[in-house]
């Protein structure tokens, strides 16, 4: 390789001194230039060739490699402008200053191009997986749980390529080599000025490996949230988004679900049970109002068919409470069936036992002689 390196670099030189008898009036720096265009434009050549190779290569293949060759383009393309350029700057006639200065380039480039593909490979891979997953589907609790994880560990893993990326940057550079050593080993002065600096985000990149471990909470999880019941609609690397019921959006940091208390009605699976309460008189004919809840449940097209109960759930003085249950497969559709339960019960009850609805008893004492009392008045003296 050094042998040919070196039978490049004589060419090179010849061609120079050709040109030169011919172009007498070039400045010192028109040589390099014009040995690095050329590098330059040899490498978008042979990133067209080798770009259309591949995609021959992965045109009857699946969706992953496919992906993978369209995503990786633009990385693809700075590898070979980079390979190029530095064959480039070994061969061109550069001073030491200049040649150190355009091999630090390279090297710089050459990191963010490995950072690069790395970020695309990693964003390619959890693209084709969440494909075998649903969120609209009735029982998304499966999708929920690998949509929340990849999710989240791609964000962490994104941040952490970026903080090595730039660690290894500031390396190279002799000023501030020991802020790039304290970056990526969190020690010394310089680690502990980034970690006070960084401390908020940090704290919610923890929060989110926990997130991303633990899973208090997924995509889709209806929960409540500082007395506000939403769906969780995004998971990011900082912050939550809760879409609230009426449409708007509640940001919560990340750490709030490690540190806070707060429900999450879909923890275990999509399914819940809603109720509805009805105050009633004391006369209501309970098993009538069973058997018609039954009956509602069942010619419903929300309800799942697991849970639909009726109970005198309390007594109170003029009143008594009653509690329907009912089950639906999503917090949605149990809202949506409670409703349902409440409309048609209501109406149920004023047209077949009106007898049912609250109503107010008072005894009256009517005092004197030969009155007769209205009918279901009783008379307590005279």
């Amino acid at each position: 390789m050094e042998e040919e390196l070196e039978l490049l670099e004589t060419q090179v030189e010849e061609i120079t001194s050709g040109i030169e008898e011919f172009v007498p009036i070039l400045p010192d720096w028109a040589m390099p230039v014009l040995v690095l265009a050329l590098a330059f434009i040899v490498g978008l050549a042979i990133f067209r060739l080798v770009f259309g190779i591949l995609n021959r290569m992965v045109a009857k293949r699946d969706l992953f490699w496919r992906s993978l060759v369209a995503r990786t383009r633009r990385p693809l393309r700075l590898g070979l402008v980079v390979a190029a350029l530095s064959i480039g700057v070994a061969v061109a006639p550069l001073s030491f200053e200049g040649r150190d200065l355009a091999q630090h380039g390279l090297l710089i480039a050459f990191m963010v191009l490995v950072a690069w593909a790395l970020h695309t490979a990693l964003h390619i891979w959890t693209t084709v997986h969440l494909r075998k997953f649903t969120l609209d589907a009735e029982d998304n609790f499966l999708a929920r749980k690998h949509v929340t994880q990849s999710r989240i560990l791609v964000r962490l893993a994104g941040w952490l390529i970026v903080i090595l990326t730039v660690s290894a940057i500031l390396m190279t550079f002799d000023g501030v080599r020991q802020w790039g050593v304290s970056l990526l080993a969190a020690g010394g002065a310089a680690g502990i000025v980034v970690g006070f600096a960084f401390q908020p985000v940090l704290k919610n990149l923890i929060a989110g490996i926990q997130l991303a471990v633990t899973q208090p909470i997924r995509i889709d999880d209806a929960v409540i949230v500082e007395g506000e019941w939403g769906w969780v609609e995004e998971i990011t690397g900082t912050y939550v988004v809760i879409k609230v019921w009426d449409w708007r959006r509640l940001v919560v940091p990340l750490s709030y679900f490690i540190e806070q208390p707060f429900q999450n009605w879909t923890r275990d699976s999509s399914s819940l049970i809603g109720g509805v309460l009805l105050y009633l008189d004391h006369c209501a004919d309970i098993k009538r109002l069973r058997t018609k809840t039954e009956e509602i449940c069942r010619a419903s097209k929300l309800w799942d068919g697991n849970v639909c109960h009726v109970q005198v759930n309390e007594f109170r003085e003029r009143v008594m409470e009653v509690r329907i249950l009912a089950s639906a497969r999503n917090a949605p559709r149990t809202y949506d069936l409670r409703c349902e339960i409440r409309e048609e019960i209501i109406t149920w009850i004023q047209r077949e036992m009106p007898e049912a609805l609250p109503r107010t008893r008072e005894t009256v004492s009517v005092d004197g002689a030969g009155v007769a009392p209205q009918h279901g008045i009783g008379v307590v003296g005279r």
